[in-house]
């Protein structure tokens, strides 16, 4: 799901440009990396850490957020609900892109004017960083990168001058509003309409989020920067800075020979079983997407790996296509998984207690779908190989380190070593040390800087859509929508176990349309007063929650999972909902055993005194 720009050949200028933005996202990359190792290992030496080091990490994950933003503009990658490609005809597709790119852009300056309030505001308070620097100054990549995405979009919303004239003159109409807010107020569903049609024709999410939260704050009279300032309250949370981390620790994982080591260690422990090879794909799967979370990128990275080994092994295709599509989710409950960490941030639960009680869950679902992977393979005969103590021991022997990665997380984490920040950072570093110096798979001077911008793309993706998001939940909680849900909820059901139901259908149905850090950042402050009320268990409340989003990626018709095998394996989408009908129904018990069973939750964290 991009946004495809056709990019002219860069100038000397502009390709200075682009190496710059570069060099600050990796510099930026490792920043992130360092500080949080210094307090980490620091601390078991006799107390040694960095003053000010989480007012540091926060700075940099804003500057990771908008840098990699302006990258995954200029890349045309930032998260959308559709494709250039799924309009056929060509004068169609090039209206539908000059639309959307023409309303991005002037939702991108009105963001970036905002950005400008709120680094003027902090400007007036004059809060200085530990090392004197005035945080207004750090501030300021907010405003000068939306601003730059803004122009991109512009740029790129036609291949000629008349094309971009018109972006442009998108972005002065846009702000010729703010000087009659009578005009604008009268305006509001016209332009709130404009905003939601250009997201279904290709515009990005974060857009639509953004502008949506821009119209209702200037409807309401309340200034445009409260949408920017609630962009930075989120990066200037104390675990956000995980994410980045993990996204990165999971890219490098992903582009090096990991996945290679990680099969041969399955295939020699599951390869003899009836099916073996089913599971080996639904636990290379889950381990790749405890670092990679809702993202996708476990599809994109195994896909092409997976899918012919199942083939080869005399899967039929469409198994083949339904378990790798299916695959691609499982493991989001389980540590280090970023949306677990998302969820704690947005709902104040803690995320140590997510994570143990979501591990029964997790296993459950990776556990379903293996079983079924078994059934199909004995039915369909598939070949199998003879089980040798000596390739076990070689394979798992070869995939030690990438196995230790996920272990080495729980365990700084669980035991209180570290933070989740410091575990993530350990992690990164550790996957670098191996796949740069041990494995050699990656060039820590040709091969890793593009690695870190691959991620980056990804982190401002994200970080943006997440923050552009928050800014349509400040709204909601100032128009006390929350409070008015609760009423009506309460009035009409009076079961938690009919609540729980609702929620499971309304979160699959949702699950499939949005993005699901975005997902998160909204529905959540919706749905845990609601669950309070009805006396059910924040933690479990919390699990049930992501588990359904995690189902709601195979949910047509625009599933996520089903969009990118879509796009991976060049299949048509009616063909893939056939495929994953079986895997849907499965997973789906699995989710009504995991919401209407809390001991399954609640029962580790009971076991542990928590």
């Amino acid at each position: 799901m991009t946004l495809d720009e056709p990019q002219a050949p860069p100038s000397r200028v502009v390709a200075v440009l682009h190496r710059i933005e570069g060099a600050v996202l990796v510099l930026a990359f490792l920043l992130s990396m360092v500080l949080p190792l210094i307090d980490a290992l620091g601390r078991p030496i006799g107390g040694l850490y960095l003053p000010g080091s989480s007012t540091y990490r926060s700075q940099l994950t804003l500057w990771l957020a908008f840098l990699g933003g302006l990258l995954a503009t200029r890349e045309g990658r930032h998260l959308t609900l559709s494709t250039a490609e799924v309009i056929g005809h060509a004068k169609v597709r090039n209206a539908a892109r000059l639309f959307s790119s023409s309303v991005a852009a002037a939702v991108c300056a009105v963001l970036a004017y905002s950005a400008g309030g709120v680094v003027i505001a902090d400007r007036q308070q004059g809060t200085l960083l530990a090392i004197g620097i005035p945080v207004w100054v750090s501030e300021c990549i907010m405003p000068i990168s939306l601003a730059l995405i803004a122009l991109r979009l512009a740029w790129g919303a036609a291949d000629r001058w008349n094309g971009r004239a018109i972006a442009f003159g998108a972005i002065a109409a846009t702000f010729s509003l703010g000087l009659s807010p009578a005009v604008g107020h009268a305006l509001t569903l016209p332009i709130l309409a404009v905003i939601v049609v250009a997201a279904l024709v290709g515009a990005p999410v974060f857009v639509a989020m953004g502008g949506v939260a821009l119209v209702m704050f200037f409807r309401d009279g309340v200034p445009v920067a409260a949408v920017t300032g609630e962009i930075y309250r989120l990066m200037v949370s104390p675990s956000l800075p995980a994410i980045p981390l993990l996204t990165a620790c999971g890219y490098v994982l992903a582009e090096s020979n990991a996945a290679t080591r990680l099969v041969r260690f399955f295939r020699a422990l599951f390869g003899w079983m009836p099916g073996g090879i089913a599971i080996l794909v639904a636990a290379v799967c889950a381990l790749f997407t405890t670092f990679t979370g809702g993202s996708g990128v476990t599809i994109i990275a195994l896909g092409g790996l997976l899918y012919p080994i199942l083939r080869n092994e005399g899967y039929e295709e469409g198994f083949s296509l339904g378990l790798v599509t299916a695959s691609g989710s499982l493991g989001l409950l389980l540590p280090p998984s970023l949306p677990v960490i998302l969820y704690s941030v947005v709902a104040n639960v803690p995320a140590d207690s997510l994570y143990l009680a979501g591990l029964v869950p997790g296993v459950l679902l990776i556990v379903i779908v293996a079983l079924y992977g078994m059934r199909v393979g004995g039915r369909a005969k598939a070949r199998r190989q003879a089980f040798s103590p000596r390739e076990a021991v070689l394979a798992g022997w070869g995939a030690k380190w990438e196995l230790s990665v996920p272990l080495l997380v729980v365990v700084l984490f669980a035991t209180g070593l570290a933070t989740i920040v410091e575990a993530s950072a350990v992690a990164f570093a550790y996957a670098i040390v191996v796949e740069c110096f041990i494995t050699r798979d990656i060039h820590p001077v040709r091969g890793l800087p593009g690695v870190l911008l691959k991620a980056g793309v990804l982190c401002g993706s994200v970080l943006i859509l997440l923050a552009s998001a928050l800014g349509v939940t400040s709204w909601l909680v100032d128009a006390q929508i929350p409070d008015a849900l609760l009423a009506t909820v309460r009035t009409h059901i009076h079961s938690p176990h009919v609540f729980l139901l609702i929620l499971n259908v309304v979160l699959l149905v949702l699950g499939s349309v949005l993005e699901i850090y975005s997902a998160i950042i909204i529905l959540a402050p919706l749905v845990a007063p609601i669950g309070a009320a009805f006396g059910i268990d924040p933690v479990h409340l919390g699990v049930v929650f992501l588990a359904n989003l995690e189902l709601g990626f195979l949910f047509p018709p625009v599933g996520l999972n089903l969009l990118l095998s879509s796009s991976r394996f060049d299949k048509p989408l009616p063909q893939l909902y056939r495929h994953v009908v079986p895997f849907l129904l499965i997973l789906g018990i699995g989710v009504l055993m995991i919401t209407y069973l809390p001991q399954m939750t609640t029962g580790i964290l009971r076991l542990l005194g928590k």
